[in-house]
């Protein structure tokens, strides 16, 4: 009987020292619009794993992906209000939020993939997170977007194909007053109704990039892609500002370095999604468009004007620009 109540204290005693640690595991959850193999997806889990491991399983990270808990523009509320703890968010939807992540979006800032990643990657991009703070969101790091170009039900060669066609844009009004300055209608709605969009008619287009037109089928319908390349807006990491500070400082820096670190793992599925889809619509008789992209970029100047008022973010552009 003394070995048996020895025994029953000895486990009571290691059941009451575990209670803490298990008590203490959190798991949050993250929002994504996009499948569960996406990029972004597996990126965010990734950042999950580095916290359970540096924190000792006191902080996870649970991702949502497929548009499960809302659209784009649904999650932004949810997140401010702490409702929801991280979004990945494209930054094209965000600038009405925080008024930074209008430079990013502007049509043809970039120059190409390399320099849109050293630019982001450096003190710019931390401005342009860091912007989100006094809005109830906390950016945490920018992943890739690619490129942008339209495809549509008829092909888009020139400027003057665009007219009059409606085409599907991100719910941002920049992206709105870029197709009017190009002719076009744009027609606002959420990536999971663009499919049937097009194949019933409502819409005559959209734009996005090799990944998206891949794996929502829009290839399917829209057997066309024209190489525009007018926007690398980035896609946004960020958490709730309510819930960023109910963290420790040591918790916080953990946070920050582990999503940090998700953005290389990011890239390297980007690059290789990017390839593997244009190869794929290709071979399903997608005909790819190259086109003459100074028109393009003459007609949308005057967003740079319209969208960018503050002399500070003027002066971010130039920087921008002047990057190598």
């Amino acid at each position: 009987m003394k070995g048996l109540a020895l025994y029953v204290a000895a486990a009571m005693t290691s059941v009451i020292a575990l209670t803490p640690l298990a008590a203490q595991a959190r798991q949050y959850r993250s929002a994504d619009v996009q499948p569960a193999d996406y990029p972004t997806v597996k990126a965010v889990q990734s950042m999950s794993d580095e916290l359970n491991k540096e924190t000792n399983g006191k902080i996870s990270i649970k991702v949502f992906p497929n548009s499960q808990l809302g659209s784009e523009k649904d999650t932004i509320e949810q997140v401010k209000l702490g409702a929801l703890d991280f979004i990945r968010i494209n930054s094209g939807t965000l600038n009405t939020v925080c008024p930074a992540m209008t430079v990013p979006v502007l049509p043809f800032l970039f120059r190409d993939k390399a320099h849109m990643r050293a630019v982001l990657d450096g003190p710019i991009g931390d401005e342009i997170l860091a912007d989100c703070a006094s809005h109830g969101l906390v950016g945490l790091a920018f992943y890739d977007s690619g490129a942008r170009s339209f495809y549509a039900t008829t092909p888009i060669r020139k400027l003057e194909d665009l007219k009059g066609k409606k085409i599907r844009v991100q719910q941002s009004d920049i992206w709105v007053s870029m197709m009017k300055l190009l002719g076009a209608n744009a027609t606002p709605m959420p990536a999971g109704e663009v499919f049937t969009g097009l194949k019933s008619g409502l819409i005559d287009g959209a734009e996005n990039n090799w990944p998206s037109y891949d794996n929502f089928h829009h290839y399917e319908a829209a057997k066309n892609y024209s190489l525009s390349e007018h926007s690398m807006a980035p896609e946004v990491l960020l958490i709730s500002k309510r819930v960023f500070d109910s963290f420790t400082p040591e918790e916080q820096v953990q946070v920050r370095k582990a999503a940090k670190n998700s953005v290389g793992y990011m890239r390297q599925l980007w690059d290789a999604m990017e390839i593997s889809s244009r190869e794929k619509v290709e071979k399903a008789g997608v005909e790819v468009i190259t086109i003459d992209k100074a028109p393009f970029q003459a007609a949308v100047q005057p967003l740079y004007d319209q969208f960018v008022t503050d002399p500070k973010l003027k002066d971010m552009i130039t920087r921008i620009k002047a990057a190598q």
